[in-house]
């Protein structure tokens, strides 16, 4: 890591001195609340998809799910990773020369369609197709939607900026699960539909949306046009900026995060639903015969019979979370260098993990969901702001694409090896499958259970009951080995920040 300070002479490298929270809160211009709107109605219709994929996937088609393996799952992630992940790299680009507005605008019709093929398609290649569709949309709509905001603010509050947008989006992110929650108990393609109409409201921010640095970019579109100046191949200019080692370090040691990050999201949903009596909260609140309170039940993401917490609800504590406290932690990491504040931030996020590998009690598990969302908190809104800070001038949207490459790397790997590793150390389905076996079911009956019923075929067979067997599977076999690979992965990606960060400060000090 020697190369000449010269070849990132258009990298702005600084650390700058932050305004308070106050004065930065008071700073932020008005452009910067309609982007903000927007992706907080688009984190509505995607989470409310994305928070249920992996419940939709294995329920069984008698219930009106899928009815697929994780594996097959873990295929649809995975694709689904890799193009919402890697198109920001080129979209971001193209945002940058044909306007951010114009991008927005066709990212939405392109999400839209999305969510529809999954409502009217409910097969693996139906859900599949509306994935990559949905993944294309999200890759185009980023980038613009970043920039803006780049644009908008300046060096001296983008921390709170970068930790205020975060917050914002993450209240689409609290919305979303609960608005899956409740559809999905009438119907899942309901689910789609309402995704759908919520992210139809967008077309509304883009009529008060206008382009900060329009003349700008319409002036060099001129110049290019005229000869004055010559432009670089898009592709060609993204691979330049690609090779400098800044961005490569970057990308490397960041992929095994994303690798935790988003196992949050795929699998967690699916161990807490198999193994968590989430049923224990309910009663340590309300007593043991639940809430028929319709504030409660929604809020709480709760089941309609008000006993137990669905495990969307459990999940949402971390987008709760992020959007009551994000702006707090955004005051108290802008104190620290980017690089520090990100290390913390994973460290935090692998503790939880390996909580949740050590034990299926309920309130434990909200515990490391808690702890992880403050490791998200002191992570996830500084990726952005570090590129759009080191960003050379006409490329923030391209460099905001790149924070996309080690998520790319990360969520892709994560989506083809989450479930599996899951399906290998934790899967109930799997488990309850041998049970019989074991207990005399023939090898034909077995083999002829659909998808996802084995285990209420395991409950009708022996006649026990359901928390006793979950109980005896959970016991007798290592399921915790999951989450502590997993948690594995976080701890080289944590080595590598701390060793990119102290890179990085010499960088600075030449």
């Amino acid at each position: 890591m020697s190369e000449p300070k010269d070849a990132y002479a258009d990298n702005d490298l600084r650390e700058v001195k932050q305004l308070g929270m106050w004065a930065s809160i008071a700073s932020l211009s008005y452009i910067f609340w309609i982007v903000g709107g927007m992706e907080l109605v688009e984190r509505i219709a995607y989470y409310g998809v994305k928070a249920s994929a992996g419940l939709y996937a294995k329920a069984p088609v008698s219930e009106g799910g899928l009815g697929i393996s994780l594996s097959d799952y873990g295929i649809i992630i995975g694709i689904w990773a890799m193009m919402q992940t890697f198109i920001p790299v080129f979209t971001g680009g193209i945002s940058d020369r044909v306007g951010y507005k114009e991008t927005i605008f066709a990212s939405t019709l392109v999400k839209i369609s999305g969510y529809l093929v999954m409502a009217f398609f409910p097969s693996f290649t139906g859900f599949l197709i509306g994935a990559i569709l949905l993944a294309g949309g999200t890759g185009i709509f980023k980038p613009g939607i970043q920039g803006t905001l780049v644009l908008s603010t300046g060096r001296q509050n983008t921390s709170m900026a970068w930790g205020i947008f975060y917050q914002v989006v993450n209240i689409g992110g609290f919305l979303g699960p609960l608005v899956a929650v409740h559809m999905r108990q009438l119907s899942w393609d309901n689910v789609f539909f309402a995704c759908a109409a919520i992210i139809s409201l967008n077309f509304l921010f883009l009529l008060a949306y206008k382009e900060p640095g329009k003349q700008e970019r319409l002036e060099r579109n001129r110049q290019v046009k005229s000869g004055e100046v010559k432009q670089v191949a898009l592709w060609r200019d993204a691979l330049h900026e690609l090779k400098k080692p800044v961005v490569i370090y970057y990308m490397l040691v960041f992929a095994g995060f994303w690798f935790l990050f988003n196992s949050l999201f795929d699998v967690l949903p699916i161990h807490i639903a198999e193994w968590v009596d989430t049923s224990v909260i309910v009663t340590s609140l309300f007593g043991s015969e639940g809430t028929s309170n319709g504030f409660f039940q929604f809020w709480l993401g709760l089941d309609n019979t008000g006993t137990k917490v669905m495990p969307e609800g459990m999940l949402n504590l971390n987008a709760g979370m992020i959007m009551t406290t994000c702006f707090l932690v955004a005051a108290l990491t802008a104190k620290y260098r980017i690089t520090t504040a990100m290390l913390g931030g994973c460290l935090l996020s692998i503790f939880a993990f390996i909580l949740v590998g050590a034990t299926n009690a309920a309130w434990m598990i909200v515990l490391a969901i808690v702890m992880f969302s403050f490791g998200e908190m002191m992570i996830s809104p500084k990726k952005n702001e570090f590129m759009g800070n080191i960003a050379p001038e006409g490329k923030k949207a391209m460099y905001l694409g790149f924070v996309m490459l080690p998520q790319g790397i990360g969520w892709t790997l994560e989506g083809f090896f989450g479930p599996k590793l899951y399906e290998m150390y934790a899967s109930k389905e799997v488990f309850s499958l041998e049970l019989l076996a074991q207990r005399g079911m023939s090898a034909a009956d077995v083999s002829a259970i659909p998808q996802g019923e084995a285990f209420t075929t395991l409950v009708a067979y022996t006649g026990e009951p359901a928390q006793q067997l979950t109980t005896l599977l959970y016991n007798s076999h290592n399921i915790g080995m999951a989450w502590y690979i997993i948690a594995a992965i976080g701890t080289i990606s944590a080595v590598g920040i701390y060793l990119y960060g102290k890179w990085l400060f010499k960088l600075q000090q030449r």
